[in-house]
């Protein structure tokens, strides 16, 4: 496989998570924890779809901010992301996952996660189209 399809493959997975979480969102009680997880996880696949597509080698890591940053070094547009809030998505990745650490995210929350991956969605697609 080429790095071309590599770069689809990571954008079909992150497409399928930003479903499933706009599936979950709209159920009567939501398990906002799980839209929470899916869209922390379609963050991760499409930052890492993007250095992919750049030929970045990343780390594996859960880490949002490590790929953003990685992301910024070979693109000074992805400074106008709003850091804080794809960061935070980070907690999503393991911490509510498991029930040691129990913790249910708001409605609200889950919707601003949910959002947050939309946009990136948006960036990213714009960023791969504008490059080809």
């Amino acid at each position: 496989m080429n790095r071309q399809d590599w770069v689809k493959l990571w954008i079909i997975k992150a497409e399928n998570d930003i479903k499933a979480a706009e599936i979950l969102i709209e159920q009567e009680n939501a398990p906002t924890d799980v839209v929470c997880f899916h869209a922390q996880q379609a963050v991760e696949k499409l930052l890492k779809g993007y250095l992919t597509h750049r030929n970045v080698k990343f780390p594996k890591t859960h880490d949002i901010l490590v790929l953003l940053n990685l992301c910024s070094e070979v693109d000074k547009d992805f400074a106008k992301l709003d850091y804080e809030s794809l960061g935070n998505l980070s907690f999503y990745a393991v911490d509510v996952r498991y029930p040691d650490d129990f913790y249910q995210p708001s409605i609200e929350e889950a919707r601003e996660a949910l959002e947050q991956a939309i946009i990136l969605r948006r960036f990213i697609a714009e960023k791969i189209k504008n490059s080809e």
